[in-house]
């Protein structure tokens, strides 16, 4: 595969811009996987009741996608990046004001319209890093950016170090912690709001960026059937990874701290295993863009979803630290996949982009329906074998993969 240019220097600074959003909604993720033992603890639900935190934030992208898709159409990528960022920080902003009320519904309320949010966020910066550049390195560039997303998934569970505290406080002591926190996030995401409201970014019209592809394709009805089955594919590739992905992040603390495994920790160390494994996945990306440049992103993925399936069956056979070490290893193989599957699903439909775009973006609703599954599995028989449930997404991420492969770039 040959080297290709990752972006050009008109578009390097707006590439730069995006990149930072990108941090910002991964800081909002990689804080709420601490709070599915968290609440768990203080409020004395079950894991399958905690899975509503995700079930709350994932539903906001399946219910946000659609409308901020055809916002943008109207009003263009920059705008919706605007609302993005103001709905993010109302609900960040609702969270701080409302813990005193120490409901769980209330949080989840509030958590589903910062999830309305980063949504829109999603639906316009994805797949307008790819447009950054030349469409050859659209896979590369984008997991670039996501490499950054993964940096800020590390640095999240260390703020939950900070909602932990030393385990010795009481109940509504520890809800309040909450506080400062969100507060801090939603008062950032509204200073980044003024500077995006500032700042130019060129507007980006699908039908010309890719009129090269278009008409190449337009000479062959096959590849053209094949772009759209494709994406069909895509749809249903990326719903998997996020259940997977999601239900793999929520789960980590849990199975670390299962006095069932050897070995396992405190919980008030859980926010740090789940750092680490975001370290990795953060590695995973960075590396993965690295490796682009010489294996067809297709191919990396299958190689990838299929080593995650393998990780996972030593995870469940909790055999002490092997399936420790099994775990952190699905952390790795699960990085380049969302912005892979989402690159490729979007690469070649030309003004069906944006539309398309959001249709992916809805599909990310699989992390809202799976972690209450695998929270039930856990409670049913076991968190180990809880990490069965996500194999089936993977094969179906390997399968689309290989299809991928079929496909002319």
């Amino acid at each position: 595969m040959s080297k290709q240019k990752l972006t050009t220097a008109n578009y390097l600074f707006p590439f730069i811009m995006i990149t930072a959003l990108f941090f910002l909604w991964g800081l909002a993720h990689g804080l709420l996987d601490v709070l599915n033992k968290h609440f768990q603890e203080i409020l004395k639900i079950s894991k399958a009741k905690s899975g509503m935190i995700q079930f709350a934030m994932y539903m906001a992208y399946f219910s946000m996608a659609f409308p901020a898709g055809m916002f943008m159409k109207k009003f263009g990528y920059k705008k919706g990046v605007l609302l993005g960022l103001s709905l993010f920080a109302s609900g960040a902003l609702l969270i701080a004001a409302t813990t005193g009320l120490e409901s769980f519904y209330v949080f989840i309320t509030c958590l589903f319209i910062m999830g309305c949010g980063l949504a829109t966020l999603e639906t316009a910066a994805n797949p307008y890093t790819t447009k950054l550049g030349p469409t050859e390195s659209a896979e590369r560039r984008i997991n670039l950016s996501q490499s950054f997303n993964g940096l800020a998934w590390t640095v999240g569970p260390l703020i939950g170090v900070f909602i932990y505290g030393n385990g010795q406080h009481s109940g509504s002591e520890k809800l309040g912690s909450l506080t400062l926190p969100y507060l801090i996030i939603g008062t950032v995401v509204l200073i980044v709001a003024i500077i995006f409201s500032k700042t130019h970014l060129p507007e980006i019209h699908e039908a010309e960026a890719d009129t090269h592809q278009i008409s190449s394709s337009a000479a062959n009805g096959e590849i053209i059937l094949g772009r759209q089955r494709n994406f069909v594919l895509s749809v249903i590739a990326l719903f998997a990874y996020c259940a997977a992905q999601t239900g793999v992040f929520s789960y980590l603390i849990n199975f670390v701290t299962d006095p069932h495994n050897s070995p396992h920790f405190d919980a008030s160390l859980g926010p740090y295993f789940l750092s680490i494994g975001f370290f990795l996945f953060m590695i995973g990306r960075m590396s993965g863009s690295y490796l682009m440049r010489f294996i067809a992103p297709s191919k990396l993925l299958a190689y990838y979803a299929l080593m995650a399936m393998i990780a996972l069956v030593f995870v469940a056979a909790n055999l002490g630290w092997l399936s420790f070490v099994a775990l952190y290893a699905v952390f790795f193989f699960m990085s380049i996949m969302f912005p892979t599957i989402f690159s490729l699903g979007i690469k070649g439909l030309g003004d069906k982009t944006t539309k398309a775009s959001s249709y992916l973006i809805m599909s990310i609703v699989g992390g809202a329906v799976f972690p209450p599954l695998m929270g039930w599995v856990a409670d049913t028989w076991s968190m180990s074998l809880g990490f069965l449930a996500p194999i089936p997404f993977f094969a179906f991420i390997f399968y689309f993969g290989i299809n991928n492969l079929k496909i002319k770039a």
